[in-house]
């Protein structure tokens, strides 16, 4: 077992010392699963500071979040179109600036349909509904935006991509979403000229898309402002890859080896292998700019978080790549040589611990070689612990007690790639029998509410020092606050393609869930 005193004289130990060595219990929530009575068919950025509001209250002191960037057309968090731009579906319409000096607006809002009260979250619609009003509202209000110091001091902060970003954007539109390999040839290779040029030529069409950036800026600082006032600290998720069509692979050509799509190697999950589409990292080019585009995203994701989580930690060190159009049986792990692994990673780790203040979460989940988890520990860098997985798969096969976990993790009994805890129990009766042994228990399908409560109450009394649940495994012990199948309860499935993909919504409104008397004392009974 690590000694938490050296947490704080590892590379990691100025943000320790700013978060603290101590237990910290939290709720990870998908914010497009939120629906509060003034959201219009998503969850909204504001939507957040009830929430932190409530967590206080019950004494929790974390939420965690998915990716919030811009995904244009798609739906998954994870394959986004910028590193640095928020998403403009998740702005508050109500919390617009100069709203109330419009009475057109206003009565428009009024009218605006609210979609939240379907099942599953219909992103067309939604953005075609918001994106019309805010067009509007860009008309009506932009003097007062663009005059304000606010804005000013916003443009100035994101000069480094906000421009590039707002053109590639405009491009996007203007070619009806088409991957920018088939524009026509002169908008291929951006340079300085080409980026002023469509500025000047489309010129409400960028400044429109500045302004949402700036919008969804200011939601999003202000919810940062409200966690700090409660002592909440909010944990953002940066994916380790971005999309092909991206701004940014766009704009940082250099950057991106598009010759590679980065995958897994096959496993017991998948005997041919995955291929993600995604392009993998020229880091000899980065690290040659001193990994300046890299800075830039960690820097500026500190705006809005104090933690951060890293997602698939290990593909800093080697990532498995696929020649485009190749099997992913085809693919090798990049770097070549093993033996350059951890330098190369820890390298890249270290860049991103002094790149801000936020905390560093490493996703380390699947087959990690043991030495890149021996560096993250050096680092002070937290893993992950997913109590379902954690079992002693060289030796007896048993589950690990939650109480060996190492102090430096994060422990949670679900992710949202997987089936929540009830689902898993009724459908991996081999793996649930093994662990209600484990536990002493009779094994029954359908899990109990006091069995279910109490690996609960297990996760946050692990040796973690973080303890953090998706918010629907609580929902699921309240009758009535969960979905009537344990299948809608599930956020992703990974590796296919279906419409239910991250279209979660919490049954609740986010009013419900704050004014539930028996949750908040149940939520209150797991940490004690």
């Amino acid at each position: 077992m690590i000694d938490p005193e050296y947490l704080l004289h590892s590379p990691c130990g100025k943000q320790w010392e700013k978060i603290g060595i101590k237990n910290h219990h939290g709720i990870n929530i998908p914010l497009f699963s939120l629906h509060s009575e003034n959201s219009h068919g998503i969850g909204e950025y504001t939507d957040l500071i009830p929430i932190i509001d409530w967590c206080k209250s019950i004494g929790f002191d974390v939420i965690q979040l998915l990716p919030l960037n811009d995904t244009g057309l798609g739906n998954s968090p994870y394959s986004a179109i910028s590193a640095f731009a928020l998403n403009p579906i998740y702005l508050s319409l109500q919390k617009l600036p100069y709203l109330d000096h419009y009475p057109k607006l206003l009565d428009e809002l009024k009218a605006l349909p609210k979609f939240s009260n379907q099942g599953l979250i219909d992103y067309t619609k939604v953005r075609e509904v918001k994106y019309q009003f805010l067009k509007h509202y860009y008309n009506e209000a932009k003097l007062s935006i663009l005059t304000s110091q606010e804005f000013k001091v916003f443009v100035e902060d994101a000069q480094s991509w906000l421009l590039g970003y707002s053109v590639f954007i405009t491009l996007k539109i203007m070619f009806n979403w088409s991957r920018w390999e088939e524009w026509p040839p002169e908008y291929h290779n951006p340079t300085p000229e080409l980026i002023a040029k469509v500025a000047k030529e489309h010129f409400e069409d960028v400044e429109w898309l500045i302004v949402i950036q700036y919008l969804c800026d200011k939601q999003m600082t202000d919810v940062k402002a409200a966690a700090e006032r409660n002592q909440v600290l909010l944990m953002g998720d940066i994916p380790i890859l971005i999309d092909r069509e991206s701004a940014d692979v766009w704009l940082n050509r250099s950057l991106f080896n598009l010759s590679y799509s980065a995958g897994a190697p096959p496993d017991q999950y998948s005997s041919d292998g995955q291929s993600w589409g995604f392009p993998t990292y020229n880091w000899e080019v980065i690290e040659m700019d001193n990994y300046s585009w890299w800075l830039r995203r960690i820097k500026f994701a500190s705006r809005y978080y104090h933690l951060i989580r890293i997602d698939h930690v290990v593909g800093f060190f080697r990532i498995w790549s696929v020649p485009v159009g190749h099997s992913p049986k085809d693919g090798v792990f990049i770097p070549i040589d093993q033996n350059t692994w951890i330098d190369h990673g820890q390298r890249i780790m270290l860049m991103m611990i002094n790149g801000s203040d936020m905390l560093l979460i490493g996703e380390d989940l699947g087959v990690i070689p043991p030495e890149v988890r021996k560096c993250l520990t050096a680092l002070g860098i937290c893993g992950t612990r997913v109590m379902r997985w954690e079992r002693n798969w060289n030796g007896d096969r048993n589950f690990i007690s939650p109480q060996n976990y190492q102090i430096d993790s994060l422990t949670t009994v679900s992710t949202h790639d997987s089936e929540t805890l009830p689902q898993w129990w009724r459908d991996h009766p081999d793996e649930a029998k093994v662990y209600a042994d484990f536990k002493g228990w009779s094994y029954h399908p359908n899990i109990s509410r006091d069995n279910l409560k109490e690996i609960l109450w297990d996760s946050h009394h692990s040796s973690s020092l973080f303890h953090i649940n998706l918010l629907n495994e609580y929902l699921s012990l309240i009758p009535g606050l969960s979905h009537p199948t344990l299948e809608e309860e599930r956020i992703n499935i990974p590796g296919i393609v279906t419409d239910t993909n991250w279209t979660y919504r919490f049954v609740p409104t986010v009013e419900e869930l704050i004014s539930n008397a028996t949750l908040k004392n149940m939520m209150e009974q797991v940490i004690l």
